[in-house]
């Protein structure tokens, strides 16, 4: 946990001990549930500094803008799902990939499943159609997406080549993000729900198995 925050605080020169990374830590949840519920627009470094309790100037210690706050935020989430990846495939080593590969999709349907995270990948995508930066943003939360399933799913079948993986990938994470969107639009329809992340899942599997 402690290296996935560090790099939310790359562009900080100095060390930071124990007790600055929970302050960090502090900080990124407070703008995290901020952003979240009320956007791009709602969000400042003020407003985070009195969630928080401390000084606008210890916020801009860390983070020297509401960009850089906007950007460690995501990074800070997009790094808690490579360790869970991570994880996933030093407890499976010996497992089948295809086992490996479903537990990583059951537990990407399962933490997206928190509100805050849907709410905050949610302002991004929408920020993004209007937005340089957030668009930016985008494009990297996406590339690392289309990289952790392609390095999961590379060699299932022997005869694809690395390009058709790589088409694959991105149609995998389009699925998923698709299904997000689904579930932020329909809450209250859980059976509905239930089948379509079942197919849904079955789906990428086949996509990621089937012959060229």
């Amino acid at each position: 946990m402690n290296d996935t925050l560090k790099s939310s605080l790359q562009s900080k020169r100095s060390g930071t001990t124990g007790k600055g990374l929970e302050r960090a830590h502090e900080i990124l949840d407070a703008a995290r549930r901020i952003f979240a519920a009320e956007g791009y627009a709602g969000l400042s470094m003020r407003r985070v500094a009195g969630e928080v309790g401390v000084s606008l100037s210890n916020v801009q210690h860390y983070y020297n803008s509401k960009d850089m706050l906007v950007e460690a935020v995501l990074l800070y989430t997009m790094n808690m799902f490579q360790e869970k990846i991570d994880q996933i495939g030093a407890s499976m080593a010996h497992s089948p990939r295809t086992e490996q590969f479903q537990s990583t999709i059951d537990m990407f349907l399962r933490e997206l499943s928190d509100p805050v995270t849907v709410a905050v990948f949610f302002e991004i995508w929408a920020l993004a159609t209007r937005n340089p930066f957030a668009s930016d943003l985008m494009d990297k939360m996406l590339a690392r997406e289309r990289k952790a399933i392609f390095k999961l799913i590379q060699g299932l079948t022997p005869s694809i080549t690395d390009q058709q993986y790589r088409v694959r990938a991105a149609l995998i994470v389009a699925q998923v993000q698709g299904l997000l969107l689904f579930r932020l639009f329909n809450p209250a329809r859980k059976a509905e729900l239930a089948g379509v992340e079942q197919a849904a899942k079955e789906a990428v599997l086949r996509l990621a198995m089937q012959p060229d």
